[in-house]
């Protein structure tokens, strides 16, 4: 076992991109936090010989939450597990909620990281995408979380419409002058069911342009390797010493406890997942059941993840590993379906390890599906 993700299911506000399970009602937040320490009791037994390493708080937007909430669930998971003696403890928090008084209220809990939803430090792309925070928080925030947490991330969002390529620049420039010691950025993307979906339908905003997406990602690799970021996975970069120790651990295969409503967990062999209801997660929870739908991975599920989250990572596909896990036809399978892009200098082969390349690394996913397993019996 490698790590406990817990999903605080609360926001002050829709983002009109998001499609993670949240609700702006605040209503049964108390229940919710008991019935979350209630299931990090029902399941201990899934840890019982291994030790935990990592609990990330995720959501929807985990510093809604008092401090004393996440402390008690914390000392729940310390209670029930073997908790490592330097886990990493993150708490996703968006800028609004980091007031001085909150800051140092969570240091006084075991959290020691933190990943914060800045998004852009301007005013125009927090509308658009309908933020709680403003520019001016975006930049507080992360001088006042740097006097207690040195270990911190934030998240940057391009492909925005109406970004351009300077002001994503300047957004870059301003992480890096805050010295951010990581930063997560991902491309806009348009989910089904947001309001930006909607919105780009009506045509109040612009559709999201691929070809600037893939231009201010080439910038984002340019300005985090000029300041000595490594890119770790495709929309990671960390300093040295300063890579996500819980999403390492989900790239590289470990298993983790997946906590809360809509909350997934992975054993190695078995994906699980609970309800994407508050109501109905707690009455489940209160009367002492698990409500959660379980897939058995097949040999093809698992050996497509592994190249899915492989090809994202420093770490590449090792394809001793691929033949050892999965067997020799699916090694063969590997590199008869990577030649043209090895020939197109997409992917190359490091010794027994297959990686994207520079030129690559935008189409990693794209290049992925087509290496994947489809028709080959388990």
């Amino acid at each position: 076992m490698s790590g406990i993700y817990i999903h605080i299911p609360f926001c002050k506000q829709a983002c009109h991109y998001c499609d993670f399970h949240f609700v702006t009602s605040m209503k049964h937040k108390n229940r919710v936090v008991a019935a979350l320490q209630e299931e990090l009791r029902l399941r201990s037994s899934e840890a019982k010989n291994t030790s935990i390493e990592t609990i990330y708080f995720g959501g929807g937007t985990p510093s809604v939450l008092e401090s004393t909430a996440i402390d008690a669930i914390i000392e729940t998971v310390y209670s029930n597990y073997q908790v490592i003696a330097d886990p990493e403890i993150t708490l996703e928090a968006n800028p609004d909620d980091l007031t001085p008084e909150k800051i140092e209220a969570l240091a006084k809990t075991k959290i020691n990281r933190l990943s914060i939803g800045v998004q852009s430090f301007f005013e125009e792309d927090l509308k658009l995408m309908n933020r709680a925070h403003n520019a001016v928080e975006a930049m507080e925030c992360i001088s006042l979380s740097r006097k207690r947490f040195p270990n911190i991330s934030i998240d940057l969002i391009y492909g925005i419409p109406g970004l351009t390529d300077d002001r994503w620049r300047e957004n870059l420039f301003k992480a890096i002058d805050l010295k951010v010691p990581h930063i997560s950025s991902y491309a806009l993307t348009v989910e089904d069911d947001t309001a930006l979906k909607t919105f780009i339908e009506k045509g109040i905003i612009d559709e999201v342009d691929d070809e600037q997406a893939q231009r201010q990602f080439n910038i984002l690799l340019d300005t985090m390797q000029l300041h000595s970021y490594e890119n770790y996975e495709f929309s990671n970069f960390g300093k040295e010493g300063f890579f996500s120790r819980n999403n390492t651990a989900y790239w590289t295969g470990k298993s983790y406890i997946g906590i809360g409503p809509s909350a997934h967990s992975f054993d190695g062999k078995r994906r699980a997942w609970n309800i994407n209801n508050n109501v109905k997660y707690v009455k489940a929870i209160e009367a002492g059941d698990l409500p959660q739908e379980i897939e058995e991975l097949t040999v093809v599920d698992r050996y497509n993840e592994y190249i899915m989250t492989g090809l994202r990572t420093i770490y590449g596909v090792s394809l001793s590993h691929v033949e050892r896990e999965y067997g020799s036809k699916f090694k063969e399978y590997l590199l008869q379906q990577s030649t043209n892009y090895l020939k197109d200098h997409l992917l190359y082969l490091d010794d027994d390890t297959l990686r994207v390349t520079r030129k690559g690394k935008f189409l990693s996913d794209g290049i992925a599906s087509e290496l994947f397993m489809l028709n080959l019996n388990s």
